[in-house]
């Protein structure tokens, strides 16, 4: 899956609703309420990963070689390598993007 179909499933998920992707900035989004457009992409913003994640109540578990998402099951786990941070948002969207498909 690419970033751009797991951002999509994980906006869809989450309640975002993205009408136009615009590659490195992610999914322009708008919402239900007339508040203005908004940029969302968890892959690359601390911000928008840790809101995702309390929304949809995922559990999130970082250890020592890898990053561990999920609400149910098995989850998502993403090794993490030089970038602990990169990975804990990628196991956050992965998770997101799995519930979508469920």
């Amino acid at each position: 899956m690419t970033d751009r179909e797991l951002l999509e499933a994980a906006a869809k998920a989450s309640g975002h609703d993205p009408i136009l992707w615009c590659g490195p900035k992610g999914w322009l989004c708008d919402t239900m309420n007339a508040a203005p457009r908004y940029y969302w992409n968890p892959l690359t913003d601390d911000g928008d990963a840790l809101r995702l994640a309390v929304k949809l109540r995922l559990v999130v578990d970082v250890g020592s070689q890898a990053a561990h998402a999920f609400h149910e099951g098995p989850g998502e786990v993403e090794s993490h390598g030089a970038d602990p941070y990169a990975a804990t948002r990628r196991a956050i969207v992965r998770a997101a993007a799995a519930m979508e498909k469920t």
